[in-house]
């Protein structure tokens, strides 16, 4: 297909960026001339060719490289440029030509030397952002933040149908096609969602303000699925269709490199990013390779069946790879982006409560193996970073969660979610149980927002930003709380 048959703007749903090296960085872009249709309104085979430029100013007064690339139909006509041979911990901006049409511009970051020394580094935590529950104006917020990189860590999309008025946002001057209104199954559904949210302006400026470093939950396929193994318990065979469709999907809307494409069914999502020698970031997977949740999955009394030694809920390859980076890190800091709460969460204040099947606590062996594994490793500052239950949470991961007083062997900030549970509220029905029921919990809020993380060589500190309501756009965001945890002496404490 030839550029100049490009009659309406390619450019509709933004550009991106992402998965930052210290010499080079993914860039996005997605050409949809119509988004709301299948195939964005381009044929269903051939390609286009996208020019591009990456400059050292956003005027592009100073380039440093351009060229072409194709956008080929089989990919849903996504681009995914990995672009090499710049400088470590340097901004860049960068857009996309076709004919007479330009993208918007965007910027991006790579990341620091190997081993150099880093000052410090400011990053967002994100996750959850269901369409029809509220606007995402949490990430408009974000895009004004000086920040080295964006943490995503789960459920970009949800799987649910969408009526017309989209739900909370309650569109009534353009209704949203019928094409939204089912469940995501296919690939031109997954696709068709992906076009969806990024047709979000709020999400469109904070991935053209920041590199982002992705990965998912569960909604990107289907809500609690565990491996194989589907929430409706749909015959495998079934189920691994629909994973395939989703993966290949998520990876096409997504800024990562070709060696994250889909093999059918399989994506190999876990990595790993160096930032100079202050922090090292073990992106997890938590849902291809898990076993399945114990006893029915939700809160359940803990017991035999989740117990087994033998449950995982990392696979055992990732969970080699995650514990052999643990022994072979030099960094400050060891942080682990995931999905999926770490920290123990009694929902009574009796001695034995119901704990979430779906979480790390349905899976104790696992979070036992990662924790002696950093210890023998010597690792003293490890920070994990959670999404997926639509609260903020600051909580101290402690050797032996039934006796508040044992080691803290380091801290837990769990974000929020962008919309996903509406406008929420400081104070959610069940706070006054959690926090007694949990001592190690220092820190519990139900609003919107997002956690900005600052890291230097003495402490982590994050920032909790909460806006007042997601229902209708524009409302403000002001800072919840702020917590630090000390280098070498790990525990939540006020900011």
């Amino acid at each position: 297909m030839a550029p100049q048959s490009l009659t309406e703007n390619p450019f509709t749903l933004g550009v991106a960026s992402g998965d930052p090296l210290p010499g080079s960085v993914v860039l996005w872009t997605r050409l949809a001339p119509r988004p709301y249709e299948a195939g964005g309104g381009l044929p269903p085979t051939g390609s286009v060719s996208v020019g591009w430029e990456v400059a050292a100013d956003d005027a592009f007064g100073s380039p440093v490289q351009s060229g072409t690339v194709a956008a080929p139909a089989a990919d849903n006509y996504t681009v995914h440029l990995d672009v090499r041979g710049l400088e470590p911990a340097h901004d860049y901006y960068y857009r996309f030509r076709v004919d007479r049409w330009t993208s918007r511009t965007g910027r991006t970051r790579t990341a620091p030397a190997a081993g150099a020394a880093v000052e410090g580094l400011r990053l967002g935590l994100v996750s959850c952002q269901q369409y029809d529950e509220g606007y995402y104006t949490a990430l408009a917020h974000l895009a004004e933040e000086d920040l080295d990189a964006v943490l995503f860590v789960g459920d970009y999309i949800y799987e649910n149908a969408i009526n017309a008025k989209a739900g909370a946002r309650n569109y009534t001057d353009h209704p949203l096609p019928a094409v939204f209104n089912h469940w995501t199954v296919t690939l031109d559904d997954y696709r068709l969602r992906y076009a969806l949210g990024k047709s979000d302006p709020d999400l469109q400026a904070a991935h053209a303000a920041h590199p982002w470093i992705v990965t998912w939950d569960d909604h990107e396929v289907e809500n609690n699925y565990a491996g194989d193994i589907s929430q409706h318990n749909d015959p495998v065979a079934q189920f691994r269709r629909r994973r395939a469709a989703a993966y290949r999907a998520y990876w096409e809307n997504m800024p990562l490199r070709e060696a994250q494409r889909p093999k059918g069914p399989d994506m190999i999502l876990y990595r790993r990013f160096q930032y100079g020698s202050l922090a090292q970031f073990d992106v997890l997977d938590t849902r291809q390779y898990r076993s399945d949740q114990a006893y029915g999955n939700g809160w359940n009394y803990p017991g035999p069946e989740s117990e087994n030694p033998a449950r995982t809920l990392t696979g055992a390859a990732q969970e080699r790879w995650l514990l052999a980076g643990f022994r072979a890190s030099t960094a400050v800091w060891n942080v682990i982006p995931q999905q999926v709460v770490f920290c123990r969460r009694k929902n009574t204040t009796a001695a034995r409560s119901r704990l979430s099947m779906d979480a790390w606590d349905g899976y104790p062996a696992s979070r036992a193996r990662v924790l002696a594994g950093a210890a023998q490793a010597g690792i003293g500052n490890l920070v994990v970073l959670t999404g997926d239950v639509h609260v903020n949470y600051a909580m101290d991961i402690k050797k032996d969660f039934n006796k508040p007083g044992s080691r803290t062997l380091g801290v837990e900030f769990v974000g929020t979610s962008v919309s996903s549970g509406f406008d929420g509220t400081d104070k959610p029905a069940d706070w006054s149980t959690m926090t007694a029921a949990n001592p190690h919990m220092k820190f519990y809020n139900g609003r919107r927002g997002y956690v900005l993380l600052s890291l230097d060589e003495e402490r982590v500190r994050a920032d909790f930003r909460t806006v007042t309501g997601v229902r209708t756009p524009g409302a403000p965001v002001s800072t919840a709380a702020s917590f630090i945890s000390e280098a070498g002496d790990p525990g939540v404490r006020p900011a």
